[in-house]
């Protein structure tokens, strides 16, 4: 067995700027049609205002709110025209990123009354670690505490030592959270927090409590620059031969075997899985029905059920597919019912030199966080199993256009896989239906989901950071279609 220690796993986060290619673009169809005859429609209503305005310098008040109402119907018309564009659409290629400006993200000045200091000893993985330090910095505001900068999990599953300046830019998250963050450690008047998941709930907040979070997340907690030269990169390397797909594969050793999911495994790779759990006294859940799990959407999806559902959307066979994930159990072999859909698959263990990525292939946190840049910056972001990654990547590429997310919904698919796999179900109807069922999960806009005192079953806050973003839908439009989340 793997070199391992049964501490409680976490999973596994990077930003880029990257321009999209510009050999992409959906089919936008008649919708797409009206929508620039609508367009066209107001510019001729405004220049035609105009010319028949004696002196337009000198407007009356009903001009100016002409003014007013036609610039802002030009700007809502030109934002439904955009995101029409990035719907999901039978086509070869996904739609290029939306650039958009959303709001600021503006907190008020702090009153500050110095009541002592929080430390904070981070838990889990990259991901987990920094929504829990988010968190942390937010509640530290509020309780008039200043945070010394986070120790990390050392001691979690990959036993990465890593501490906080190996991931992450020390002095632009101390200059960016200005009297929030305090760089040394002082002893006295001190909070400790051992965890840092989960301390704060994800609805039912005050909007600056919520605008906090994001601004931490988001602006502050920057990677080191070494990381992001090498995720960049990785990026660029990719841009040169076209448009990528990053696809957050789930199929490693300890996620096969804290889920007991066993699907296309042979009886030597079951025992070794079920042995690595049993050996971990934390895991209670040791006697597990693979079958009706994965009937019941909980399991992470084989590469094989990936390529197919992908197929199945239209994304073309010809795309890269970037595997941002760490050792695929079984390795190239495992790959090969991917690779049967979509040839162009690359890690960045093979797009660079082993020179380039040096010392970060010991840190299973730093190689994370050189998956996260390069999800971030993909064309299509794909994940196969709902995990921390999964959730903060879709809710970034939200906060940075609406970048198209695919939340494959595993339960519907694994009943069209298997009533297709059995002749029960022709392509077209199997794939039309895998269409239908993905229509509201594309990474759009949409309200999150809150269950009141059940948060465990309602979206996570960084998934859908609606509070920081601009609202794109009617109130009685926009509602998570997927409420249950597979």
């Amino acid at each position: 067995m793997d070199k391992i220690s049964c501490t409680k796993v976490g999973v596994l986060p990077g930003e880029s700027e990257d321009k999209p290619s510009g050999k992409m673009g959906y089919k936008v169809g008649s919708r797409g049609i009206k929508c620039e005859k609508l367009r066209n429609l107001i510019i001729r209503a405004v220049k035609t205002h105009k010319s028949n305005s004696s002196n337009p310098a000198s407007s009356t008040p009903g001009e100016s709110r002409f003014w007013a109402i036609g610039i802002t119907l030009l700007l809502i018309v030109m934002w439904t025209c955009g995101m029409q564009s990035m719907a999901f659409q039978n086509a070869k290629w996904p739609a290029a990123t939306l650039k958009f400006i959303h709001p600021a993200v503006i907190i008020p000045e702090r009153v500050y009354r110095n009541n002592g200091y929080l430390t904070v000893s981070s838990n889990g993985g990259l991901n987990q670690m920094r929504s829990g330090i988010s968190d942390m910095v937010t509640i530290a505001r509020f309780l008039n505490l200043t945070l010394v900068v986070p120790e990390l999990d050392n001691t979690s599953f990959w036993q990465d030592n890593s501490q906080f300046g190996d991931i992450f830019d020390v002095d632009h998250f101390i200059d960016s959270l200005k009297d929030e963050v305090l760089p040394i450690f002082r002893k006295f008047e001190i909070v400790h927090f051992l965890k840092t998941d989960a301390r704060l709930s994800n609805n039912e907040l005050p909007e600056n409590v919520q605008k906090m979070r994001c601004k931490v997340y988001y602006e502050g907690l920057r990677f080191t620059p070494h990381l992001e030269k090498i995720g960049k990169k990785v990026v660029s390397i990719l841009r040169k031969k076209g448009p990528f797909l990053a696809l957050h594969l789930r199929y490693e050793k300890d996620m096969l075997a804290f889920t007991g999911c066993t699907k296309e495994l042979n009886k030597q790779e079951v025992d070794e899985l079920t042995s690595m759990r049993y050996a971990c006294p934390w895991w209670k859940e040791k006697k597990i029905n693979s079958t009706q799990k994965r009937e019941e959407g909980l399991c992470p999806m084989t590469p094989g059920e990936v390529g197919l559902a992908l197929k199945a959307l239209d994304i073309d066979p010809e795309i890269q597919v970037y595997i941002a994930a760490g050792e695929i159990y079984g390795k190239e072999k495992r790959l090969e019912g991917l690779r049967a859909f979509y040839p162009n698959l690359v890690k960045k263990e093979t797009l660079l030199p082993s020179s380039d990525l040096g010392e970060i292939k010991d840190h299973s946190n730093r190689m994370a966080a050189v998956d996260y840049i390069v999800s971030l910056a993909s064309d299509i972001f794909a994940p196969s199993y709902d995990g921390n990654m999964a959730k903060v990547v879709e809710g970034h590429r939200r906060y940075l256009g609406y970048k198209t997310t695919i939340r494959l919904d595993r339960k519907v698919l694994m009943t069209l896989i298997d009533k297709y796999k059995s002749g029960k179900m022709r392509w077209g109807e199997f794939s039309d239906s895998v269409k239908k069922a993905h229509r509201g999960l594309m990474g759009g806009p949409v309200e999150r989901l809150k269950i009141p005192g059940k948060p465990k079953e309602e979206d996570y806050f960084y998934l859908d950071p609606e509070e920081c973003l601009p609202k794109m839908y009617p109130s009685s439009q926009g509602k998570r279609s997927d409420k249950k989340k597979h």
